[in-house]
């Protein structure tokens, strides 16, 4: 099949899989006399095993270290394992800085009038961030901080 068929049969854009093959991440296709790419059924499920990854939010990096381990049928399972608990401790640390965030603007956001005063503790955390964590606890850059120092 050619890329447009590829790319409906998967799932992913022609664009996504040409990013994919420059990467390395899928290896190049065969080509036909006249240099289309010609792609089978067993790269079109690569490419949905990559599409699946990617929807768990997986980097590219852990992908492609995935699909190695999937198309090696002698691999032991332990390093796909530490690949899914690893991406699943940094999944809940980004929850709960999100949800931290969620909170603080919700508080922030219940805390205003959104009245004609211009008084407004939103703007006010906001401003206090410029020198300080601010009410989000938000941490600032080593390149921040230096510039404040």
């Amino acid at each position: 099949m050619n890329i447009g068929q590829a790319a409906a049969a998967s799932g992913v854009s022609a664009k996504m899989l040409r990013y994919y093959e420059s990467t390395g991440l899928v290896p190049p296709p065969g080509r036909t006399d006249s240099g289309y790419r010609v792609y089978d059924q067993a790269d079109v499920n690569t490419l949905r095993f990559i599409r699946r990854a990617r929807a768990f939010g997986l980097s590219m990096e852990r992908i492609k270290l995935l699909v190695s381990l999937w198309q090696d049928r002698a691999r032991p399972s332990r390093e796909v394992k530490r690949i899914a608990t690893e991406h699943v401790r940094e999944l809940r640390a980004k929850i709960a800085e999100l949800t931290a965030m969620c909170d603080a603007l919700d508080a922030l956001a219940e805390a205003c009038h959104g009245d004609q005063r211009p008084d407004c503790p939103i703007l006010r955390d906001l401003e206090k961030g410029a020198g300080a964590s601010g009410a989000l606890g938000l941490r600032r850059s080593p390149a921040e901080r230096s510039d404040r120092q």
